[in-house]
């Protein structure tokens, strides 16, 4: 295990074992075997924390050498299948009937037709959209899935189902603008939710806070002029794509807390503090969104953010204790980023294991 926080390795690992009570060293090696999942009692689901994913996500291909791979879910799937995650309420991410009506809260239909298009070409190998965005065969379910997953997870929380969700899903989205596919992601699963949490249950205030080290353009693009809808970001700048600064506010509800290349936990923690966690508590959310990014992590090789597990434990806390304040600890947690499989593993297992401690 790498040092973290300038502490000996095992007295950090001895601190997250007693802490999240997640085996963080089974994670040190490659994890790279996908685990068999015990069945949840059904009885004992009640105000649980709820995990949502599905066998389609490893089912996108976007070809060798890409960072967002299918080796991502095989990594987190290992981890959440140690015995600490038992307590976890398992089910598939769906393939909702109305699906593609909730992705038209956030994108004009001329996008999902777009994307509907390129996927229903024969694909017999990965195709780049752009850059960086990849289509393959597997992609047209497992972009609805992943909607899909959101969907359910807010439907869960708000209907007294789960107390809490995690969505184990790909492609990403906070990078998806309303009308363009971009940076990894196709559709921006942590808007729709949202938007969905609204237009579905009647949420009047809906919370987006996003701890990847790239900003959530996307999200920030379809929340711009909302001022019921709350988008905050933690990010480094300059980085891709580009947005974040503190000065993009859009009708004040909009809060960007950008970091510099080797920023580290103290940095991260006092920019949550000061300018994320007052606005959130200011806003009062009726439920709140996660995009839960782990690529600010140390080992990560797209960025240069320093943060380590440590970091990752206790910005889920805070939010949970804004959440259980303000909107009876309705949280939707969404995976985005995070490259480097093993760290990922790490960083999930206490992102998740905060979310069990604090729905108990």
């Amino acid at each position: 295990m790498p040092r973290m926080d300038g502490r000996d390795p095992r007295q950090l690992q001895q601190l997250l074992l007693a802490k999240t009570g997640a085996a963080l060293a089974l994670s040190a090696r490659r994890v790279n075997m996908a685990p068999q999942i015990p069945e949840q009692n059904a009885a004992s689901a009640s105000m649980a924390t709820l995990l949502l994913t599905h066998p389609s996500f490893v089912e996108h291909d976007t070809g060798p050498g890409h960072p967002e791979r299918a080796d991502r879910m095989r990594a987190i799937d290992k981890v959440l299948a140690h015995e600490i995650f038992a307590g976890l309420v398992r089910e598939e991410a769906p393939l909702r009937d109305d699906v593609e009506e909730q992705i038209l809260l956030a994108h004009p239909k001329a996008h999902l037709e777009k994307m509907r298009a390129i996927a229903a070409r024969p694909l017999e190998h990965p195709t780049h959209i752009d850059g960086d965005t990849v289509v393959s065969a597997g992609t047209w379910e497992a972009a609805r899935r992943a909607v899909g997953g959101g969907l359910a997870a807010v439907d869960a929380v708000i209907e007294g189902k789960a107390a809490n969700a995690f969505c184990q899903v790909r492609p990403p989205g906070h990078h998806a603008e309303s009308d363009r596919a971009m940076g990894f992601c196709l559709f921006s699963n942590a808007a729709i939710a949202g938007l969905y949490a609204r237009a579905k249950h009647g949420a009047e205030r809906v919370a987006i806070v996003d701890f990847d080290v790239h900003h959530g353009n996307g999200t920030q693009d379809i929340f711009w002029s909302d001022k019921d809808l709350f988008y905050a970001s933690t990010h480094e700048m300059p980085l891709f794509p580009g947005t974040g600064a503190v000065n993009e506010r859009g009708v004040g509800n909009i809060h960007n807390a950008p970091l510099r290349a080797r920023d580290g936990g103290e940095q991260f923690r006092e920019a949550v503090e000061s300018r994320i966690l007052p606005a959130l508590h200011n806003f009062g959310p009726d439920i709140l969104i996660v995009s839960a990014g782990f690529d600010a992590h140390q080992a990560d090789p797209l960025a240069n953010l320093r943060l380590v597990e440590a970091d990752y434990l206790w910005v889920t806390e805070k939010l949970a204790g804004i959440a259980q304040r303000h909107s009876k600890g309705r949280i939707v947690s969404m995976l985005e980023g995070g490259y480097d499989l093993n760290a990922l593993a790490r960083s999930t297992a206490v992102h998740v294991k905060a979310l069990m401690d604090a729905g108990s």
